[in-house]
């Protein structure tokens, strides 16, 4: 159903919905002082060669980025994520492409924290040099862990200052990813209630996907959103990426508002059928 390695996906639609939700987050966050941990509990590479082997085999980026990488009128939140793509790409030429590692490090300050985790050993390698290339600021504010996430997060929370932001975005190639989900969260929650969970998941003719929002708005968080991108009709073999949602635990006030304006237009600039559409969802504290 997917590769492990996200460079085939890089830059797709359902990057762009998880990017952009996370750029708000750490916008955020930034609005305060107290410094905060960001935790990637799969954080691949951290950048991406659109012109490389990867991203060419499938150049999903041209339905995802490349739609919208020249727009016009964006609404404020596609701007800021578009923004940190144009950083990368200063000639105006896409060819690079950020993960969430890189969008957090251009957004954190000097006083916050980032971990990473990543299992694949190559992905971790290319992301560790990645890493060393940026020197010794990033050096100091980031930790790199060859190792699972999941069960690396709980020596993680809650920090010190009693801020984070958490990120799962497994790649649900093992459909025992779904409940990793789940159980990670009710022990997050338990360990670190106040804390920031932004989930990605994808929107796949399985039935673990289909009902991962509804286990993660039963965990009892007093306010959650759920945001998600549809761009075209069920394949009719049953396979492939139609769409991918956004479920965050504790999420900024400011955010549905944000994706109320954001969402639809995301809808038109990216659907490739008159099944493309748009769902969000609330449950404010």
């Amino acid at each position: 159903m997917f590769s492990y390695r996200h460079g085939f996906h890089a830059g797709n639609h359902a990057d762009v919905l998880k990017h952009m939700v996370l750029a708000q987050i750490l916008d955020y966050f930034n609005q305060k002082d107290v410094a905060y941990y960001f935790i990637d509990l799969h954080a691949g590479a951290g950048l991406y060669d659109l012109g490389g082997q990867w991203a060419q085999k499938r150049t999903e980026f041209a339905e995802g980025i490349g739609k919208i990488w020249d727009a016009k009128g964006t609404p404020p939140a596609v701007k800021r994520y578009l923004d940190t793509i144009r950083a990368l790409n200063p000639d105006g030429e896409l060819r690079i492409y950020p993960g969430s590692p890189w969008i957090a490090l251009d957004a954190v300050r000097d006083h916050d924290k980032l971990r990473f985790f990543e299992m694949h050993p190559t992905e971790a390698d290319i992301l560790r040099l990645n890493l060393e290339q940026r020197g010794n600021r990033t050096l100091k504010q980031a930790t790199l862990y060859a190792d699972d996430g999941f069960a690396g997060l709980k020596g993680q929370i809650p920090p010190h200052s009693r801020r984070a932001i958490v990120l799962m975005d497994p790649s649900y190639e093992d459909k025992r990813d779904y409940r990793h989900v789940v159980d990670t969260m009710k022990d997050a929650m338990l360990r670190f209630p106040t804390g920031c969970y932004v989930i990605w998941y994808p929107q796949v003719q399985r039935r673990e996907a289909q009902e991962l929002p509804r286990q993660l708005e039963k965990l009892g968080a007093k306010s959650w959103l759920h945001a998600s991108l549809t761009v075209h009709k069920l394949a009719a073999d049953g396979l492939g990426l139609h769409g991918s949602g956004m479920f965050i635990v504790n999420p900024p006030w400011t955010l549905a508002a944000e994706m109320k304006d954001a969402l639809p237009w995301l809808v038109k600039a990216l659907g490739q059928d008159n099944r493309a559409s748009y769902k969000l969802d609330y449950l404010a504290d």
